[in-house]
């Protein structure tokens, strides 16, 4: 496969089949741009869920238990993704400039379908790529961009740190610290990362320190930490509960330098961010946040990929499986579950396509969207698995089935890129204009 070209489609409209008569001017006009709406994905889209899916099936579910059990990177897989076009700068350009915003969503339900650590492993250099195209001119992204992923012989990975050990979901209060050395025109970085996924083996490490600590998070900047620079190391590397083919870990930093031209955005916007903080105006980004902003949905379309795997493992497994003389699916305890398990489902993408369309129109997200569908997909994660367990009671509970192994996946949904609670905070806020604690 190698036409990868984005969307031309896949515009939501509304359909009006009823006759306008003696309209006021322009309303036969907006009716007819109305008249389009559809949920339907287009041939471009239908051509990359099923390119992403095929891959998912045929080497990426087949393995997810031994890497697993690894706890390691998977390496070959990353390398067969590479070799496909799957992991690639390119392609992933290709899912940012999307007019609809669907087609990353698309990809991640599918890859987190077949197995959601080795679909971090693949589409974890993504968010440092992310934190460079959020905060980075034209001429980084164009830079770096492609030295987060590499070539098919020599992979490289990307990582995007922010959290630290007393700053988790408090970006405001990072200690990792960042000082211009003007005489050398470069930056010394010094602190300790932690929770990094890829951190400490990626080869572009996007960090995240503050410049001005009584600014807290307006007073902060995002810098590329390239391949080979002394001063960075990894610190622990975390045994987790789920995902454990994706490397998490702490990255440390000792007197790291960095060149000037590092400091995403250049020195000069950073120094009239600095300006209008100390000013007192509102800063229209945040490093951290603009990153995570646009990354929301996308993290609830792997949870939606993790949740629609269990779905329909437990379905099948309940018009097999006989108990009493009958389909355990005929017993309305079984069958209602399931109904449940579809509706949270389709809700959730729902929910995450639209967050992904308003951002790739430039809609802001005025009621919290973005961090509406990466609640509510997350947290169906969560519910389904738990369910698809139940389900299949003992059989469900057994490392001979995936369920369990999906369930264990499935709670970070709920922690990383911002808790539960945090998702929540932020909606409340959005749609109140209070300023809730």
């Amino acid at each position: 496969m190698t036409d990868h070209r984005c969307c031309r489609g896949c515009k939501f409209r509304v359909a009006a089949d009823a006759e306008v008569r003696e309209a006021p001017d322009g309303l036969e006009q907006e009716q007819g741009a109305m008249a389009d709406f559809t949920l339907d994905l287009n041939e471009d889209q239908l051509q990359i869920q099923k390119w992403v899916h095929d891959f998912a099936e045929n080497v990426v579910r087949p393995a997810g238990h031994e890497w697993d059990e690894k706890e390691e990177t998977p390496w070959p897989i990353i390398k067969e993704a590479a070799e496909i076009g799957l992991y690639s700068f390119d392609f992933i350009t290709q899912c940012f400039l999307d007019p609809t915003g669907l087609m990353l969503p698309i990809a991640s339900e599918e890859m987190s379908w077949g197995d959601a650590g080795i679909a971090l492993s693949i589409f974890g250099s993504t968010l440092g790529l992310a934190g460079i195209a959020a905060n980075g001119t034209p001429e980084q992204l164009m830079e770096w961009g492609p030295q987060c992923f590499g070539t098919p012989d020599k992979i490289q990975l990307a990582a995007f740190a922010v959290s630290e050990p007393d700053a988790g979901s408090d970006v405001s209060s990072l200690r990792t610290r960042a000082v211009y050395d003007e005489a050398k025109d470069e930056w010394v970085l010094n602190g300790t990362k932690t929770w990094i996924t890829n951190g400490g083996i990626a080869d572009i490490h996007v960090v995240v320190a503050s410049v001005e600590p009584e600014l807290g998070s307006r007073g902060q900047a995002s810098f590329i930490v390239p391949p080979n620079t002394p001063g960075i190391s990894q610190g622990q590397k975390f045994q987790k509960m789920g995902i454990r083919a994706s490397h998490t870990a702490e990255v440390v930093l000792d007197n790291c330098r960095v060149p000037g031209h590092c400091l995403l955005g250049g020195k000069d916007k950073l120094d009239e961010k600095l300006a209008r903080a100390r000013e007192g105006k509102r800063s229209t980004s945040q490093a951290a946040m603009k990153t995570f902003e646009g990354s929301r949905p996308t993290v609830g379309a792997q949870a939606l990929g993790i949740a629609r795997a269990a779905y329909e493992y437990s379905l099948d497994y309940a018009k097999e499986r006989k108990a009493f003389g009958r389909a355990i699916i005929e017993n309305q305890a079984i069958a209602f579950k399931l109904a449940d398990m579809k509706t949270r489902i389709d809700a959730s993408r729902l929910l995450v396509w639209r967050a992904s369309w308003m951002a790739s129109q430039g809609k802001e997200f005025t009621a919290g969207e973005g961090s509406m569908s990466k609640l509510f997909a997350g947290e169906t994660a969560v519910h389904v698995t738990e369910e698809a367990i139940q389900i299949m009671g003992g059989y469900g509970y057994i490392r001979e089935h995936p369920v369990e192994r999906w369930h264990r996946d499935s709670k970070i949904y709920t922690i990383f890129e911002g808790t539960s609670e945090i998702q929540r905070l932020i909606i409340a806020r959005a749609i109140s204009g209070v300023h809730i604690k």
